[in-house]
């Protein structure tokens, strides 16, 4: 869509101050990325409450009428302004990011005018986990009535929507006793009353239906496949496409409801074959198939509920010699997969939430928050590679799963190491698949010993002993996760109040790993604290190394 930005920066430059949904900064010379994500989230979110098609973020310009142009070389290339676009994504919920960056000159001064969408019907957007927004001026947390506010904008659910015309007639009668064998199973303590229910007040039990009447959850996962018509425009269609290693097609099968019966049909499909490695310092292979049946089932189950069927796409499995690529339609609505790993809880948004809560009741998934970070945890016990998600493509969800070892030592590291923990294991794995490192990362691989080599090219260390002798030489020897020694600091802080540095370092020097040097926990602890002041979660009184630290509290 064409605009005249012109015309739109002139009308920006006449509003007030206080306007809540445009910021102007000066950002001569550069800006903080960190305020850049939180204005993102604050633009956002005021845009959504003040009914805006976009927020405006303007640097190069002065904040107070008469406002001024300064210029700005924040960004100076087009390439990188493109690639904030995606970095920006990487922490908004839905990965939102700015509808476009665009640079204008007035007065023989670059300007960028920030483009920033609003705030998704019924969801805030986040920046790294926290709402912000305005109050005038001022930059905060978006308090709680302008949260609540958009999250009432009721989104309606296409899973829970009765289906006219259908009947119970239309749901098909092995699909229908399959599901009560699942829901006895999922509820045992149940299971003597489950026999005495008829159909309908199972279905109503399970809540597949409403007052027993047929939703599009229930024509989805038990309806007859005949029947799939009654959504219409909506697609129900799991396809399964297998692909040889030059890319192309051998073979394929397309699946409709009742997807309850059809997720067995497809897995059967898939040829699972078993792994064999020789790791280094034994005579036994190691035997391993190449996919993990609970994983695969977790994936395909996720593909159904949180589909977008208003988008009309099919769910894709595409097998190839060495992978599994599993695609759906619409966007990932927890933003990030880390997120939902470090989080480990629901999302406080689901698109289909009947779907998602029927197929908890029928026992295909589980809406406790834990489904993704078991599967990383699954993969790192066989000492396979991790799940890869891709969100990067516009309304769709990707996840390929590896049926081969990527490198060796990966899987000999995974198998010999014990002290290796789950956020260790997913570094690793991106070192073997050539992957950036966040800086976190990185130093905790050096420090460990895991890694080898400099960035960016990294690889995982071939030779690393064996954790061996005493339990209490592993513990000394084994460093904690960080969230471990904030939550140290935090506690510390809550009951007594305040602390000098060399009270924190003496806190946790003991408890990092004997491996590391004073210097090395020294440095470790410097970034530790200035992260957890990043974070907001303690600050600083006074300066150097007399400075005392506190809880935050914005004082």
């Amino acid at each position: 869509m064409s605009m005249n930005l012109e015309q739109i920066l002139d009308e920006l430059l006449t509003l007030p101050a206080e306007t809540e949904w445009v910021e102007f900064k000066e950002a001569k010379s550069g800006y903080s990325y960190e305020d850049l994500g939180k204005y993102f989230s604050a633009l956002s979110n005021e845009a959504n409450l003040k009914s805006k098609p976009c927020g405006w973020m303007v640097l190069g310009v002065t904040n107070r009428p008469p406002r001024k142009f300064v210029g700005s070389q924040y960004k100076p290339t087009r390439p990188s302004l493109d690639a904030l676009k995606k970095s920006i994504s990487e922490h908004t919920t839905n990965r939102l990011s700015f509808i476009e960056i665009h640079e204008v000159h007035r007065e023989g001064k670059r300007i960028l005018m920030f483009q920033i969408p609003p705030a998704t019907r019924g969801t805030p957007t986040a920046w790294k986990g926290h709402y912000y927004g305005r109050d005038g001026e001022s930059l905060g947390a978006l308090n709680v009535y302008e949260l609540d506010t958009i999250r009432a904008q009721i989104v309606p659910d296409w899973s829970a929507q009765v289906v006219s015309g259908a009947a119970l007639t239309d749901l098909d009668p092995d699909a229908v006793a399959f599901a009560r064998q699942q829901f006895a199973n999922k509820f045992p303590a149940g299971a003597e009353d489950l026999k005495s229910w008829d159909e309908s007040t199972f279905l109503n039990k399970a809540k597949v239906c409403i007052q027993g009447k047929v939703t599009n959850t229930a024509l989805l996962l038990l309806g007859k496949e005949e029947s799939s018509h009654l959504f219409s425009p909506a697609v129900a269609q799991l396809s399964w496409i297998l692909k040889d290693d030059k890319g192309a097609s051998r073979d394929y099968a397309h699946f409709g409801p009742p997807l309850i019966l059809a997720v067995d049909q497809l897995m059967s499909k898939v040829r699972n074959l078993t792994v064999r490695h020789l790791p280094s310092g034994t005579l036994f292979p190691h035997e391993v198939t190449q996919y993990d049946q609970w994983v695969m089932r977790e994936v395909l189950h996720n593909c159904i509920a949180h589909q977008d069927y208003a988008l009309r796409g099919r769910i894709s499995i595409v097998e190839r010699p060495d992978s599994l690529l599993f695609t759906n339609v619409g966007t990932f609505i927890p933003g990030s997969v880390e997120d939902m790993i470090r989080s480990d809880a629901p999302p406080e948004v689901y698109r289909n939430k009947f779907l998602a809560d029927a197929m908890v009741n029928l026992n295909m998934i589980d809406t406790i928050g834990s489904g993704i970070k078991l599967m990383f945890q699954l993969q790192q016990k066989r000492s396979f590679p991790m799940p890869d998600y891709d969100l990067e493509q516009p309304n769709q969800v990707s996840v390929t799963l590896t049926g081969r070892i990527l490198d060796e030592r990966y899987t000999s590291l995974l198998l010999k190491r014990l002290d290796i923990d789950l956020w260790d294991a997913i570094a690793l794995d991106k070192v073997q698949k050539k992957k950036p490192l966040r800086n976190e990362e990185f130093q905790r691989l050096k420090e460990m010993g895991l890694i080898e080599g400099r960035r960016p090219r990294l690889f995982v260390a071939a030779e690393v002993a064996a954790v061996a002798g005493s339990e209490s030489e592993w513990v000394k020897n084994r460093a904690f996760n960080r969230s471990y020694y904030k939550d140290l600091i935090l506690a510390y802080l809550e009951k007594f109040g305040e602390a000098k540095r060399n009270i924190l370092d003496n806190l946790v020097f003991d408890k990092l790993s004997d491996s590391m040097s004073t210097k090395e926990k020294s440095n470790y602890m410097r970034n530790l604290l200035q992260e957890m002041k990043k974070e907001k979660l303690i600050q600083a009184h006074g300066t150097t190394r007399w400075a005392r630290w506190r809880k935050y509290s914005g004082k």
